[in-house]
């Protein structure tokens, strides 16, 4: 039988990337994204305890995708021993990819034409939550395999364009809370995982994480999760056991991966030990927990609860950039940050000369000036739909430099977003690109 040796100290994940360490005859050790990792790699060392990874021995070569994909999900680097020159062939790699978080996620189609297949996703995930919360209240067995064809389908509308399910993510109902948090909280991770260039069979195992994160909830009564008043000690504590239940839940089915039930656990950990349920360390919680915790807080501080009124994305952004290093990991907030963006997808906003529009899309290196969708002119009176993108220096007929004077409200000005879903959906179906200026 296969045993672990005993774990030493974690090692330190502010490791330099990519820094051979020795070269062995005609070998070269290196540490490397786990994203660079490949079959035929011998694993040295991981940027934290063995025994805090399901591998079932240290120093093995690498030699199956599942084994790839464990190392992923955990990890953020790992020292690999291989010859010289596929370490140099990954090196090479490290450096187009610390690009990765300074581009948009790539579209493949315009925002009018992904809304249709962006809303049967959105749509058809929302149903199966539903059914989930009902089989937990009535005791019923819980079908998990059908969230998986359901995430591959918001995969592929977050392929085609990430913002289309980025609109319908800002449509909230109050009283549908807990099912819609889940799963705008699996779109978000999908995208940020697609962001950061995770590989494509990871984008639907962390979308999966999203969804299924809080399913413990389902288990926590009605009385303490919408209580609009402060918890008391003991009812806190049931609150807390939310992460204990949904990892009971999650590992009894043999077929999600692991990695599932382990964030469900983790989620609400921390990166200073102050988390819970159990204090982990920093290198003791999974790279896909860390991913999940900063999207589940994102989305639930730009939410209405019955006990308070959701704050603007740019607050939320605040909040999680002072807890980056914290409680949050701190490289994965500043990509999170460019990645959403001052004005994110969705948001109303008023142009200095007087126009309103929605944004339909952000650029990383460009967060004040992003795309926008031009519906209203100076007078605040409807005019036909025009594109224009903040960053190439637009200006209006008469001369002027277009720029954002502030963000409004959805239902300002009569606009509403989900109207314009509404109506590019039931009168655009086939997705006729919309003019530009």
């Amino acid at each position: 039988m296969w045993l672990r040796r005993k774990a030493g100290k974690p090692n330190s994940p502010s490791a330099t990337l990519g820094t051979p360490e020795r070269a062995v005859g005609g070998l070269k050790q290196a540490r490397l994204p786990v994203d660079l990792l490949q079959q035929g790699m011998r694993v040295v060392k991981l940027d934290r305890p063995w025994t805090d990874v399901p591998v079932l021995y240290q120093g093995f070569r690498l030699s199956t995708d599942a084994q790839l994909q464990t190392l992923r999900q955990y990890c953020d680097w790992v020292l690999v021993e291989s010859e010289v020159s596929i370490i140099l062939a990954a090196e090479e790699a490290l450096k187009q990819r610390q690009q990765l978080t300074l581009q948009p996620l790539p579209e493949t189609a315009p925002l009018e034409q992904a809304l249709p297949q962006a809303r049967q996703a959105y749509d058809d995930t929302q149903t199966f939550i539903n059914r989930l919360l009902d089989s937990l209240t009535q005791n019923t067995p819980l079908n998990l395999a059908d969230a998986k064809p359901l995430i591959r389908s918001c995969v592929r509308s977050i392929n085609t364009n990430a913002n289309a399910l980025f609109w319908l993510a800002r449509i909230k109902d109050q009283d549908a809370y807990t099912a819609e948090h889940c799963l705008r909280v699996a779109i978000f991770a999908i995208a940020f995982a697609k962001f950061m260039g995770l590989p494509e069979d990871d984008l639907e195992v962390v979308g999966l994480c999203g969804l299924l994160h809080d399913i413990g909830k389902l288990k926590v009564p009605d009385a303490i999760l919408n209580k609009p008043g402060p918890l008391t000690p003991e009812e806190m504590a049931d609150m807390q056991r939310h992460t204990q239940l949904g990892h009971q839940l999650l590992a009894a089915d043999s077929n999600l991966d692991s990695i599932v039930a382990d964030v469900s656990l983790q989620h609400h950990e921390r990166m200073d030990g102050k988390g819970y349920p159990n204090q982990l360390a920093s290198h003791q919680i999974s790279r896909f927990a860390r991913l999940i915790t900063i999207v589940d807080v994102y989305d639930a501080v730009t939410s209405d609860r019955c006990y308070r009124t959701g704050r603007s994305p740019a607050d939320a952004m605040g909040i999680i950039y002072k807890g980056r290093g914290e409680q949050f990991d701190a490289d994965m907030v500043e990509a999170f940050i460019r990645m959403i963006g001052i004005y994110p997808p969705g948001s109303l906003v008023e142009l200095s000369n007087g126009e309103v529009g929605l944004v339909v899309g952000s650029h990383p290196q460009r967060k004040l000036k992003p795309r926008l969708e031009l519906l209203l002119d100076r007078d605040k009176q409807p005019q036909p739909a025009r594109l224009i993108d903040l960053g190439e220096a637009p200006t209006d007929g008469h001369g002027q430099a277009y720029s954002i004077l502030k963000p409004l409200s959805d239902g300002a000005y009569g606009l509403s977003l989900h109207e314009r879903i509404r109506e590019l959906t039931s009168k655009n179906p086939s997705g006729t690109p919309l003019p530009t200026g």
